[in-house]
C-alpha cells in the first residue's frame, strides 16, 4: 500500500510539473519575432493606380500610384513590401480576416467603409469622378439628365456605383473590374461607365474611341485614404501617416504620378483569379 502511494505520489509530481511547464509557455509574449515584411493588398485592375507591366526581363510586375505610395510607406518602416492582388470587392473583407497589413486601391474612408476597416490620414484628392462613353455617341450627352433611360455601369464595391444608383431613371450595372465595363462600354452592352477621374482621363488618351464626359452633379473631390485592420491591432496607423506626411513635404505623389504614367504605353491591369 505504501509503495502505490509513492508511485501516485510520483505520478502526481510530474503531472504538477508539467501543468507548470506548458503554463509557463502559454505566458511568453506571442509574436515576438520582428516583423519584416508589409502585405499590401490591392486590386491592379485601376490604372493609374494599380497594374502591372513587364519589365526589362519580360516578367510581370506591379506598378501604379498606390504601389509606389505602398512602397515609400515600406522603406519608410523598414520593411519589404509584399504585394498580393484580389478583386476591389473582397479587399476589406479579406483585411479584416488579416490576410493583409494594409489595402491601397484609391479607396475613400466612407461611413460605411469605417464600420469594417480603419483608415489614414488622406495621401490624395482625387477630381470628382466621370463617365467614359464612346466618341461617336458622346454628342448625346449635354446634360445629366441626358443619361435617363441609359444602362451605366461602375465597379462592384465602389463609391461610383453608390453614385449610379442614385441617378433617377438609369438601370446600374456593377461589373467586378474596370477592365470588364471598358469592354461592355467598347461593345455598346453599356451606355456608359463611371470611374475616376484619372482613369476616365488615362482611358480617354489611350483610346480615340472613347471620351470622358463631367457633370457638376458628380461633384468636385474626394480623398483617397489607407486602410488598415479594424481597431489598428498591428499599431501600424502612426507610423502610415507620418508617412504620408513626408511625402507631401517631399512632393512625392506628383512624381508618383508622373512615375505611373511612364508606363501608360505597356501597363496592364490584370483582374484577380
Amino acid at each position: 500500500m505504501k509503495k502505490t502511494l509513492k508511485k501516485l505520489t510520483t505520478i502526481t509530481l510530474i503531472l504538477v510539473m508539467a501543468l507548470v511547464a506548458l503554463s509557463g509557455c502559454g505566458n511568453e509574449p506571442a509574436g515576438n519575432e520582428e516583423k519584416t515584411t508589409l502585405i499590401l493588398g490591392t486590386s491592379a485592375d485601376y490604372a493609374p493606380f494599380e497594374f502591372m507591366y513587364p519589365d526589362e526581363n519580360g516578367e510581370m510586375v506591379y506598378g501604379g500610384i498606390d504601389i509606389y505610395i505602398a512602397q515609400y510607406i515600406a522603406d519608410y518602416m523598414g520593411l519589404e513590401l509584399q504585394i498580393e492582388n484580389m478583386s476591389f470587392n473582397n479587399l476589406l473583407t479579406s483585411l479584416d480576416k488579416g490576410q493583409f497589413d494594409l489595402v491601397l486601391a484609391d479607396i475613400e474612408a466612407t461611413p460605411e467603409r469605417k464600420e469594417m476597416a480603419d483608415f489614414s490620414d488622406p495621401y490624395l484628392s482625387e477630381l470628382a469622378p466621370q463617365f467614359l462613353v464612346k466618341a461617336e455617341n458622346a454628342d448625346q450627352y449635354q446634360s445629366y439628365a441626358d443619361f435617363e433611360g441609359k444602362t451605366i455601369a461602375a465597379q462592384t464595391a465602389t463609391t461610383k456605383l453608390d453614385i449610379v444608383n442614385e441617378i433617377p431613371n438609369v438601370n446600374a450595372v456593377a461589373l467586378q473590374s474596370v477592365l470588364d465595363m471598358i469592354k461592355e462600354v467598347s461593345y455598346d452592352k453599356v451606355d456608359a461607365i463611371l470611374v475616376d477621374a484619372s482613369v476616365a482621363q488615362q482611358y480617354q488618351e489611350s483610346n480615340e474611341d472613347l471620351v470622358a464626359l463631367s457633370f457638376d452633379e458628380l461633384g468636385t473631390s474626394a480623398d483617397a485614404s489607407i486602410a488598415v485592420q479594424k481597431g489598428d491591432p498591428k499599431n501600424l496607423l502612426p507610423q502610415i501617416n507620418e508617412a504620408i506626411a513626408k511625402m507631401k513635404e517631399e512632393n512625392k505623389i506628383e512624381e508618383f504620378k508622373t512615375q505611373a504614367a511612364e508606363f501608360a504605353d505597356v501597363w496592364q491591369e490584370v483582374s484577380a483569379e
